[in-house]
């Protein structure tokens, strides 16, 4: 079995992510998804999300090509997740370019390209944009 991961916020799930994760199911049998904890966003990313970690992973089981969500809380915890999780293929969006391959000492690492006319900032640009009419 070929054991897939990506990590991401997931926040506004919208179509560029279910792309995302249709084309990392693709490349093997079994997809883990690393969901950002709300901690991690706020402290480590800057991010505040709409969407609460307990309902983003809601919403990431639901989508038919995940099989597994796991919490993410440090940037370090990636190669343990690698090895604890026997991974074959660690995938991200192409905005990620080159920073990931330090993990290429424990597996495959695969950068897709985005689907360009969505993005969770865009949408959250939209809105702010429509609501201020």
């Amino acid at each position: 079995m070929k054991r897939v991961i990506t990590y991401g916020t997931f926040d506004l799930l919208h179509y560029g992510h279910i792309n995302l994760l249709r084309r990392a199911k693709a490349l093997g049998d079994y997809l883990i998804v690393v969901l950002s904890s709300d901690a991690f966003n706020w402290n480590e990313k800057h991010k505040k999300c709409y969407f609460s970690y307990e309902e983003r992973k809601q919403l990431i089981e639901a989508i038919r090509y995940v099989d597994l969500v796991i919490q993410e809380t440090s940037w370090e915890q990636k190669v343990s997740d690698v090895r604890e999780y026997h991974i074959d293929t660690f995938v991200m969006g192409d905005d990620w370019e080159g920073k990931f391959d330090f993990l290429r000492e424990y597996c495959e690492v695969v950068y897709l390209s985005r689907t360009p006319e969505i993005s969770t900032t865009q949408i959250k640009t939209d809105l702010n944009y429509m609501g201020g009419k």
